[in-house]
This record gives structure tokens, sequence and C-alpha cells, in this order.
């Protein structure tokens, strides 16, 4: 019985790493889509204005982050524009690191230093995907040559 547990615990922490990873793309309209879904409930919009506030913020922070890396040119425009991206997730890849390895190491330096790969791992994949988006998001006009 116990086996089994061990391997659920292997399959969770699996899982949320997987979810941390697809995810980290997605922290800095989170973090603008709840920032103003509480002052949008900080101003008496109630419960259901503040999550559709919050939803719409979120969308058009990412909408204009899509469209930004898609129209600026300048490269270190774009590197800027992926940097605003990154840097939730790098944040959010150290907490998350940091919450798992508290339980698993005693000492503070270890952990630390654990938190801070597991930053700089969220924060290279965060990287990849958002210049893989950016990649990807091309003019109709464009002709790729073969």
């Amino acid at each position: 019985m116990i086996f089994i547990g061990i391997l659920l615990s292997f399959a969770a922490i699996g899982f949320l790493c997987w979810l941390l990873f697809t995810l980290a793309v997605y922290a800095l309209p989170f973090f603008a889509g709840v920032s103003l879904g509480m002052w949008a409930y900080g101003t008496g919009a109630g419960w259901l204005g503040a999550i559709i506030i919050g939803f719409v913020g979120a969308g058009l922070t990412f909408g204009l982050g899509q469209f930004l890396l898609a129209t600026v040119r300048p490269t270190w425009g774009r590197l800027l524009i992926a940097v605003a991206f990154v840097a939730p997730a790098v944040i959010a890849g150290f907490h998350a690191t940091h919450g798992i390895v508290k339980h698993t190491m005693p000492s503070d330096t270890w952990q630390l230093v654990f938190s801070v790969i597991g930053a700089l791992a969220v924060g290279v994949t965060a990287f990849a995907r958002v210049t893989g988006m950016a990649a990807t998001n091309q003019s109709p006009g464009h002709l790729s040559r073969a």
C-alpha cells in the first residue's frame, strides 16, 4: 500500500511540474487578470463583475502581447516583450520549486539553490514558448521558401 502512495506522489509531482511548465507563459496575463479583478471588486463591481473584468483584462493582456510580438520589428523590442512575459513565470517557478523542496531538504541554502535552478528552468521554458509563439505568428501573405 505504501508503494502505491509513493507512485501516486510521483505522479502528482510530475503532473504539477508539467502544469507549471505548460502554464508558465500565462503568468503575466493571470497576474493582470487577478489584479484587475481585485481592483474591480474593491470598487464595488461585485464578484460577477470582478470575474468578468479579470477575464477581459487577462485576455487583453495576452492578446496585446501576441499582437506586439507579431508587429514589433526590432529585436530588442521583441526581447523586452518576451522578458515581460518571462519575468512573472520565473517568479512563479521559484516559488513553486521552493514549495516543493522545503518539504524534502532541511538546509535553507540548498532550498534556495534548488529554487533558483527551478526558476531558471521555468524561465527558459517560458522564453522558448513565448519566442515560439512569436515565430508562428506570421502574416497571411508570408510565403516560406523551400
